[in-house]
């Protein structure tokens, strides 16, 4: 586009054509105006997407992947459209090394518009040797467009103390050496931050003021609130909330060191404007929405809610701007939020320190002094496996520990679901080296059974209806009691009278009407 400015400017003429022709605007002194930069300029900026940055500390690269899927999950109501909007199309994550780095694209209800870019960097452990990794990524343009998170997680809640104060060190040693342009940009946003209308809907009315109140009102800030403010808006994610109840079961934790956890976390993060949330995996929750509202990305089309919830152990969710110290109060009485408060203000003072290289001595200076925050909150939530105030008997003194290590739910899944695999197999293993299945008893092994089923057998001998059962056995008794009196008195003639009988009987069965028995003379 230059060459072509160029030549249009070296062309003879081209600004004294006469009135009426289609000449290019001019300015007042006659002098070619060039619009074209002005149009391209225009239509580049039309089409740049709004950059935000989310600055994600802590966690493993597992973690903070699953932190990421949590952030980028549509909540649409057709999901089969949007998977196949974005199959294929989801950047790669490159967080197994120093600082890590990937992208999201935000898009509209419509899942048709793309609201802003999220530049997410990733950095797992509060090393001071990070340090100058952090500091490029923080200038006065992207200030005002950048969250940190700060990523824990519920399987060992009881490092989070300790954890959240080395990040805290961290970014105030990377914040105090960036330059003075750049902290002046850093005042303008907390000022922005801690004067938004604390606990009310933004459509009420403008920072400072209320509705019906016929001008700005000032609400002064509380005990506690924005005493460390960093510069740059933070949010704490606590994953993995279904660990709560393992800890209670397995553990024997009760609702005392769970009030405990929330009340220090809300009561340190209150001083740098901080908000906080528990995440569960593969549960819808209001993370999405809490990141956009911290980055200040809006729908066009569908307004998200951000509600707080201080009820459910498993889903707590404390905007930024609405915590206080007597809401804190409330949770559970003897908590000494004012000795918390304090501690953390003196020791966040001190330069980062490598996570788990901690001096003994400097330890046990802190154990002895008892004014440290971390020390407090470690002695009241302790590791399981190192603390030696519980007794774990043993079954039958043999050293068989009662309590158990179980895996998480999708582990536990994938076991079974090869030992049903493997049960499947071996049945049909079994069941092709089974012989072919035979009756017990054939029907026609009794008799009797069957013929209590088909009952007597008749036939027609000569128009008389004859029941063979019952001729089989009169014969039978006949030649039983032929045979007793064989036994007794043998008498020839009988026998022979009883076979003339026996013939008479059957000659009188076989007899047609009308004629004369076989074998007798005709009268």
């Amino acid at each position: 586009m230059v060459g072509l400015d160029q030549r249009m400017s070296s062309s003879p003429n081209r600004g004294s054509k006469a009135p009426g022709t289609n000449s290019r605007p001019t300015s007042k002194d006659g002098s070619k105006k060039n619009i074209w930069s002005s149009l391209l300029d225009g239509v580049a900026n039309g089409k740049r997407l709004p950059e935000k940055n989310l600055l994600i500390l802590g966690g493993t690269p597992e973690s903070q992947r699953e932190f990421l899927e949590s952030f980028s999950a549509d909540t649409s109501a057709d999901p089969n459209l949007v998977n196949g909007k974005r199959k294929g199309k989801t950047p790669p994550i490159a967080n197994q090394f120093a600082l890590g780095y990937t992208y999201r694209d935000v898009l509209d209800a419509d899942q048709e518009d793309t609201l802003a870019r999220v530049s997410a960097y990733l950095l797992s452990e509060p090393c001071p040797s990070f340090a100058p990794l952090l500091k490029p990524l923080l200038t006065p343009q992207s200030v005002p467009e950048t969250l940190v998170v700060i990523l824990m997680d519920w399987s060992d809640p009881w490092t989070w103390i300790r954890r959240l104060r080395e990040w805290v060190r961290l970014l105030r040693s990377v914040l105090v050496s960036l330059d003075d342009d750049t902290k002046i940009v850093m005042e303008e946003t907390m000022t922005e931050w801690r004067d938004r209308k604390r606990g009310m809907d933004a459509s009420a009315g403008a920072a400072g003021n209320l509705p019906n109140s016929g001008g700005p009102v000032t609400i002064p800030l509380g005990p506690g609130e924005w005493d460390e403010g960093l510069g740059i808006p933070m949010c704490v994610v606590c994953q993995g909330a279904n660990n709560i109840e393992k800890l209670e079961k397995d553990h024997g934790w009760h609702e005392e060191q769970f009030d405990f956890i929330l009340q220090f976390l809300r009561t340190i993060l209150l001083k740098h404007g901080a908000s906080l949330i528990y995440t569960t995996p593969f549960h819808a929750n209001s993370l999405q929405s809490l990141i956009h509202s911290s980055l200040g990305i809006h729908s066009l089309l569908k307004r998200q809610s951000l509600k707080h919830n201080v009820i459910d152990r498993d889903k707590i969710l404390v905007p930024a701007n609405w915590d206080s110290w007597g809401k804190i109060r409330i949770i559970r009485e003897g908590f000494d939020m004012e000795g918390a408060s304090t501690a953390w203000s003196i020791e966040i003072q001190d330069p980062p320190e490598p996570l788990g290289q901690h001096t003994d001595a400097h330890q046990e200076n802190e154990e002895e002094d008892g004014t440290s925050a971390v020390t407090v909150f470690e002695q009241t939530i302790k590791d399981p496996k190192r603390d030696t105030t519980i007794a774990h008997p043993s079954a039958s003194g043999n050293g068989t520990k009662i309590e158990v290590e179980t895996s998480d739910l999708q582990g536990f899944l994938t076991q079974q679901l090869d030992m049903l695999e493997q049960l499947k197999a071996k049945d049909e293993k079994d069941r092709a080296n089974e012989p072919v299945p035979t009756l017990e008893m054939s029907p026609m092994d009794d008799q009797g059974r069957v013929n209590e089923h088909i009952g007597p057998v008749q036939f027609n001998m000569g128009g008389i209806q004859v029941d063979a059962d019952d001729m089989l056995k009169k014969l039978r008794d006949r030649e039983a009691s032929r045979a007793q009196r064989k036994e007794s008195v043998p008498n020839p003639g009988d026998e022979k009278a009883h076979n003339q009988a026996l013939a008479n009987f059957f000659a009188g069965l076989v007899k047609k009407p009308g004629g004369s028995p076989r074998g007798s003379p005709s009268q």
